[in-house]
């Protein structure tokens, strides 16, 4: 499997080379990966702002290997919930306290404009805000992939990471940023070489790297 800086793209997107210096995580996380037989894959984040997309999402398990790697990495990460979930007592602050962002998934394009708003905004005062995500949105089936992610991206300008759950390798971690262009086929074709040989724990289930409405 490729590390970042060996990821060969196609035309389109910019491969990011750069990277600020790797936060320190927490030992303890990464023993018991080492101990479940994992191995951590990561070399720090390019800015102080970015989105990571997870991929292949098909198991339970994605969420307790990926919060292990999270913690294990050190690195501080918000992700996107459905609002009602924060409204559950004790669970909503406990969601908070990961980093959640409640959205209405009812309104597709004011989580996109609000997420882009977030971003400039944290350019501007120099805040750290790196947006995980898994774009297809479910464990179970889907044809495509939500697009959320990439049109966050292409506005707001920022570094998209490719993490990723490898379970045939027992690998974790982020192999690779790229800018995207916006022009979406070769964006997503660049996108699909990075995750290229990764196998998720039920491979049936994993979505095709494909946006709704590509062609």
């Amino acid at each position: 499997m490729p590390s970042g800086d060996e990821l060969t793209v196609a035309a389109g997107p910019w491969l990011v080379t750069d990277r600020l210096p790797a936060p320190r995580g927490s030992r303890f996380a990464r023993a018991l990966l080492r101990l479940a037989g994992w191995h951590l894959v990561f070399d720090g984040v390019p800015a102080r702002q970015g989105i990571l997309i997870a991929y292949p999402h098909t198991s339970n398990w994605d969420f307790v290997v990926g919060m292990l790697a999270k913690w294990g990495l050190g690195l501080q990460v918000a992700f996107w919930g459905k609002d009602s979930l924060f409204r559950v007592p004790v669970f909503g602050t406990w969601l908070s306290w990961l980093g959640g962002i409640p959205v209405d998934r009812f309104n597709a394009q004011g989580i996109v404009s609000d997420m882009v708003a977030r971003f400039r905004q944290a350019r501007q005062s120099d805040d750290f805000l790196w947006l995980a995500l898994a774009p297809e949105g479910t464990r179970r089936y889907q044809g495509h992939w939500r697009s959320g992610f990439y049109q966050v991206a292409v506005q707001a300008g920022v570094p998209l990471g490719m993490a990723f759950f490898d379970y045939r390798r027992k690998r974790i971690g982020v192999q690779g940023y790229l800018l995207l262009s916006g022009e979406r086929e070769a964006d997503l074709a660049a996108i699909a070489s990075a995750y290229d040989g990764v196998v998720g724990r039920h491979p049936d289930l994993a979505a095709p790297i494909a946006l709704k409405g590509s062609r």
